[in-house]
């Protein structure tokens, strides 16, 4: 038995799964910012996806750093009352720092692989939502469900919140339109000038939910390599997260992620807009093994892997302020200079994150600049 979603096919299995995570009562909180929210005027409002406590804290740290406005930003954090995630917790971390500038809102709309992209029932939510707000980001996870990009599910792929997903690819699709319906009324159709920053898992779904596709391992499937000794081999450049940790788990000194280069694309805004050379080649914090495959509707490569065989940066042609990375950009471990890490087991030394991109240049001035220019962006009522 099989069922079809906006042309994919959805295996039965999916469905049953879905059905099971239906019937689990919801266990968040049911604060709905949006339902009373008006217009920002004199402040910008933020919608971020997935507001973990991980990712308050992530914000709090670039706000301490100076890349958030100290004033006149308001966060709103969105996410559907059927993920996985206790967001109570991150309304009592809110609570407890008594931090003003963050709201909530839940969202209850049934949602299927059937109906994500298209009009659903959270079509007029998620519209109001925009219109209210100055911006959004979607931030790293765990890996999407392949059934929702047209393919079946590797072994080595693992779906641990189908409903975040829903929620964030139809956001996605409801903002920039895909080639599931080309038809389709995309938000930025009337609000080109929109900014969207998506993050690892939210690269990943600005490119899925705009009809792109995945690759689901990075080392097997595109690089042919099935046992962590090869992935050694490859070197530094091609190790988008540690191998020695599946290695040597015990060395609780192994950063947790992988520290490595990648290659701007030519033409891409990081070279024609941000004043950054061809040949540079910045290093990114990286933890994944999934990455776009085939490339979404109206995005474009705006950087690789140094050998050319990962995409770590998509671009919008038409929306020009919607951009995708690979990487981590907000990770708080990325200022700490406390030399804290060391990459193999063979170091003698260990390194703090600031230390190393700020001897491997324009690492520090590349990371920095993410941020300045997305938050520059944020004006009430953007357009």
């Amino acid at each position: 038995m099989k069922r079809k979603c906006s042309g994919l096919v959805i295996p039965a299995v999916l469905a049953a799964a879905a059905s099971l995570l239906q019937a689990r009562p919801p266990v968040q909180a049911a604060e709905r910012f949006f339902d009373s929210a008006e217009a920002p005027r004199d402040a910008a409002r933020l919608t971020i996806f997935y507001p973990s406590v991980g990712t308050l804290k992530a914000l709090v740290a670039l706000r301490d750093r100076g890349f958030l406005p100290g004033r006149g930003l308001e966060i709103v954090g969105v996410h559907h009352a059927k993920e996985r995630t206790d967001y109570g917790e991150s309304e009592k971390y809110v609570r407890d720092n008594k931090i003003d500038w963050v709201h909530f809102h839940t969202i209850t709309a049934d949602l299927t692989p059937e109906t994500i992209f298209g009009r659903n029932p959270a079509s007029a939510e998620l519209e109001r939502i925009f219109k209210l707000s100055s911006g959004v980001v979607l931030f790293g996870g765990p890996d999407l469900v392949p059934a929702l990009y047209g393919e079946k599910t590797s072994l080595l792929t693992f779906v641990e919140d189908p409903w975040r997903h829903y929620l964030e690819l139809t956001a996605v699709f409801h903002l920039l339109g895909g080639f599931q319906d080309p038809a389709f009324h995309a938000y930025l159709e009337k609000r080109p000038g929109f900014p969207v920053l998506g993050i690892c898992l939210g690269m990943q779904t600005l490119n899925a939910g705009t009809g792109g596709t995945l690759v689901q391992d990075i080392w097997m499937d595109t690089y042919g390599i099935h046992f962590a000794e090869d992935a050694v081999a490859l070197g530094q450049p091609g190790w988008h997260t540690n191998p020695f940790r599946r290695l040597a788990p015990q060395d609780k000194e192994l950063l947790p992620y992988m520290l490595h280069p990648i290659r701007f694309s030519e033409g891409s805004k990081f070279v024609a807009e941000w004043d950054f050379r061809p040949e540079d080649e910045p290093f990114v914090m990286s933890a994944h093994h999934q990455a776009a495959g085939r490339i979404g509707k109206g995005f474009k490569i705006a950087a690789t892997s140094l050998d050319g065989k990962v995409v770590e940066a998509i671009e919008h042609e038409n929306y020009r302020r919607v951009l995708g990375v690979q990487f981590h950009p907000e990770f708080p471990m990325l200022w700490d200079s406390a030399p804290k890490y060391k990459i193999s087991p063979r170091d003698k030394e260990l390194f703090g994150c600031r230390t190393y991109l700020e001897a491997r240049p324009p690492s520090e001035k590349f990371h920095e600049k993410i941020w300045r220019w997305f938050f520059g962006l944020l004006q009430p009522r953007n357009q």
